[in-house]
């Protein structure tokens, strides 16, 4: 009964009501500067995108893992597919990297991960292509596309209501559950405890705690210490004074000055656009 009421309400919510913001020059920097096991956030552009928007107070609605090339994930129109995501719609899968080529988006990696975990991790997100998303959560977002107001604190745990089945993954909760699985931490409960031995008694231990993986959401790999934002337009050498600014229908780099006109260079340097 249930199921087919959430599917037909996950196909109304996945519709795109905006245009993505980003563009094709974005898109093959971050191309060249993710790297597998790195969390990808995507600004969505859906209905659902809206809800998730307003739950978690966020511009960012979508995150997928990056694994890079993997024999093993069939490619897709000639493209390999190298982000594992959980969608609405088909489930847990591998798309390739187009499938969000003008979409704004934010790379996080964690910060010294060991090459053996990262692999570990990827593995984890792999096994669990072809399970199916968490359409109880659909009902749940739906009720916020409606200006409700509601308590900050209220919203973290609205969006994890769901059915509790982790065959049923949502989008953060499955990226969350591979990081868990090889103790990496991302928002951990942090507690704090006096030592017992009476020397140290003015001295306090920190302790953590594993928050529940149904409780993540996308803007928590934004907000986590133990990820890094890699901003890919300066990932790689960048030099201020050599920006292409645009003044006046001229070009101005560095000390030289340019009548030409700003669109033909770009045009130019950017043949793939």
């Amino acid at each position: 009964m249930f199921e087919p009421v959430g599917r037909a309400l996950a196909e109304y919510l996945s519709k795109p009501v905006a245009r993505p913001g980003g563009s094709s020059t974005d898109a093959r920097l971050v191309a060249d500067t993710l790297a597998p096991g790195d969390v990808l956030l995507i600004e969505g552009n859906t209905r659902m995108s809206a809800a998730i928007k307003y739950l978690t107070q966020s511009m960012w609605s979508h995150a997928a893992l990056f694994v890079g090339k993997r024999p093993e994930l069939p490619a897709a129109d000639g493209e390999p597919a190298t982000l594992v995501e959980a969608d609405v719609l088909c489930g847990v899968r591998a798309v390739p990297l187009s499938a969000y080529s003008r979409f704004r988006v934010r790379i996080c990696r964690p910060v010294n991960l060991t090459p053996e975990d990262c692999e570990r991790l990827i593995q984890y997100a792999l096994q669990r292509i072809g399970h199916q998303y968490d359409l109880k959560n659909v009902l749940d977002l739906a009720r916020y596309l409606f200006p409700i107001p509601l308590p900050a604190r209220l919203r973290r745990r609205l969006i994890a209501f769901g059915s509790g089945d982790p065959t049923r993954a949502i989008c953060s909760t499955l990226i969350a559950q591979a990081f868990d699985s090889v103790r990496y931490p991302i928002l951990p409960v942090i507690s704090r405890k006096r030592e017992v031995d009476p020397e140290q008694a003015d001295q306090m231990r920190e302790l953590w705690r594993i928050r529940h993986y149904s409780l993540y959401v996308p803007r928590d790999f934004d907000a986590s210490p133990f990820f890094e934002v890699v901003k890919p337009r300066i990932a790689k050498p960048f030099d201020y004074r050599h920006a292409p600014w645009s003044e006046g229908g001229t070009v101005i780099i560095g000390d030289a000055t340019t009548t030409t006109d700003y669109w033909t260079v770009v045009s130019k340097n950017d043949t793939r656009a």
